[in-house]
């Protein structure tokens, strides 16, 4: 199966929408999204990745996400998922995302909770 990614700019955030599988074919889909716009970016980013549309991720795409993150976090911008099905809301607590990237319920909080510090 194969992945859409949708960029978009809301109240200063980069938001990128992923519907798909994201998995070793698809994670540079992601990468070749946000890299550009991450060098562009004249301050430090704030990055909301919606999960929404995700209906299956493997480590490749986990490693997409921590990747995008640090790249983030060194620019000195923020990073954090938003919408998370049950299913990747147990993958991210169980390898232990939770506790690295920010995870919000909607994107409006995501939007919301990076502009004002989480």
């Amino acid at each position: 199966m194969s992945m859409s990614v949708k960029a978009k700019h809301d109240r200063g955030c980069l938001v990128v929408s992923l519907c798909g599988e994201l998995d070793l074919k698809t994670a540079g889909e992601l990468k070749a999204t946000v890299d550009p716009a991450l060098l562009e970016a004249r301050t430090a980013p704030t990055v909301v990745l919606d999960l929404s549309g995700v209906n299956f991720m493997d480590s490749s795409g986990m490693g997409a996400i921590l990747g995008r993150y640090r790249t983030v976090s060194q620019m000195g911008g923020k990073l954090a998922v938003c919408s998370l099905t049950p299913q990747l809301r147990k993958l991210f607590e169980l390898t232990g995302l939770t506790r690295i990237i920010p995870v919000f319920a909607s994107q409006d909080d995501a939007v919301v909770g990076l502009q004002g510090g989480e």
